[in-house]
């Protein structure tokens, strides 16, 4: 689960703040059983303290206040409380010290205690927890030294710390609970837009028409999401066909004017004995012109009837490797090039096109051909394979940059400018996709700057008869 998804977005937020809430709360209420437990023994303790210089003055046994002392310790004994009474030359002069710490140091108790605490604070001393306060023992006004109370209250801090670790321990197994369960929920909650990603990259300009969104038990808001996709496929489907409709017309409509034209231009040129040099030239590029523009049309009508589903395939079996050895034999004689037959040795049968598969290995070896120094040789390579048979026809030229190969089967693409001034119309490789497809095959391509490409077409072979 990546954070920049959706999914990972969502639960990182709510999980954060889960345990932010959470944790929040876990320290709030330790926080506040802690005060709650403090308080009552600080009230003790202040207790205590205002009421003992009370008892020095009830229990005193001579005129001197210092006489009551000693009785007025004894009276407030208790459990688990420590009283020292200090003199103004810091003596001890009298002091409760229970029996149930007889391991505790008075000295380093009292060195530890500052010297004024007028208000209760918890401190940990030789390993126990105590509430303590010191202040200044005046008693009917005279000032008899200082008194310093301590009530120990280890057993109920370490009860507290105790339930506050059982509290943070139940607060990590539930955070754990809710992460697996918010994770479980926002995965199901986002499962329809799984499913609208997954139906959406299977949509093809050769599915459009049929493509529709359709989701089951989703929320509202994906639901409304869905509908909207769902016209604009509709659109996009009916703008794409008026496109190919307006191609395959317009192809249609304007081939046969220019075939006409063509035909009166080279007509003139045979029979125009009286025209000038300049006229002959102007009329020789005329008709070379309404040649191209005539093969475009016509490439453009065949790739519009491919596209739409119209383009008739006469598929039957035949020998791969006389296909190819016609074709290399015809381009030889018509180019005057060294073109090199690899692995012909062994015969593949395979069902398709013939002269729809002639014309893309004509075009493919063309391109190679046209793209590669005169001196280089051009390679087509033949490899049968468990179910499928490959052919590789590579050059030795320039190369097609990387950017460029993921688009060189686009229609009218053409890579660089030299491919552009070569007259081609940037249909060919187009053209030879959609027929290479239709019969259920594909073309790739590899090709490095400076060391030739190479297309390889991979046709399915001869399904056997059981």
């Amino acid at each position: 689960m990546q954070l920049r998804s959706l999914r990972g977005r969502l639960t990182a937020g709510i999980i954060g703040f889960t345990a932010l809430g959470l944790g929040g709360s876990v320290f709030w209420l330790s926080w506040r059983m802690e005060q709650i437990l403090i308080m009552t023994h600080k009230q003790n303790i202040q207790y205590i303290a205002g009421r003992f210089p009370e008892d020095i003055a009830r229990f005193r046994e001579s005129e001197d206040l210092r006489s009551g002392l000693q009785p007025a310790t004894d009276f407030l004994s208790m459990g688990n409380v420590l009283l020292w009474v200090k003199d103004h030359d810091n003596k001890l002069v009298a002091s409760v010290s229970p029996e149930n710490y007889p391991d505790l140091d008075v000295d380093q108790i009292l060195a530890e205690i500052p010297k004024y605490v007028l208000f209760p604070k918890v401190q940990l001393i030789q390993g126990r927890y105590f509430v303590f306060c010191s202040t200044p023992l005046i008693v009917q006004g005279e000032n008899l030294g200082m008194v310093a109370i301590a009530q120990d209250i280890t057993e109920d801090q370490t009860m507290l710390l105790m339930l506050v670790r059982n509290l943070v321990m139940i607060s990590f197994v539930v955070l754990m609970v809710a992460i697996v369960g918010i994770s479980l929920y926002i995965r199901r909650s986002l499962q329809p837009l799984r499913e609208m990603s997954k139906m959406a990259g299977e949509i093809s300009p050769a599915n459009l028409d049929q493509a529709q969104l359709t989701l089951q038990t989703a929320p509202q808001e994906v639901e409304e999401l869905a509908q909207a996709c769902n016209l604009m496929l509709s659109r996009l489907s009916e703008t794409w066909e008026q496109q190919r409709q307006l191609v395959g017309n317009v192809s249609h409509e304007l081939r046969t004017p220019l075939t006409i034209v063509q035909g009166y231009i080279q007509s003139l040129l045979r029979r125009g004995d009286n025209l000038t040099e300049a006229q002959r030239e102007a009329l020789t590029v005329a008709a070379s012109e309404a040649e191209r523009t005539t093969q475009l049309l016509q490439d453009l009508l065949d790739l519009a009837r491919a596209e739409s589903g119209f383009l008739h395939l006469n598929i039957g079996e035949f020998i791969l490797n006389d296909l190819i050895e016609e074709i290399v034999s015809m381009s030889t004689k018509i180019s005057k090039r060294n073109i090199e037959l690899v692995g012909m040795q062994k015969l593949v049968e395979i069902c398709g096109d013939r002269n729809r598969l002639k014309q893309v290995f004509i075009n493919l070896i063309d391109n190679a051909l046209k793209y590669s120094p005169e001196h280089t040789t051009v390679t087509v390579e033949l490899r049968q394979l468990s179910k499928h048979v490959e052919v590789d026809i590579s050059d030795q030229g320039d190369g097609i940059p990387l950017m460029d190969q993921a688009r060189i089967f686009d229609r009218f693409y053409r890579a660089d400018e030299a491919r552009t001034r070569s007259g081609g119309s940037g249909l060919g490789l187009a053209i030879v996709k959609t027929l290479i497809t239709q019969m259920g095959g594909n073309i790739t391509v590899r090709s490095q700057p400076q060391k030739g490409s190479t297309f390889t077409v991979m046709l399915p072979l001869k399904t056997k008869k059981l």
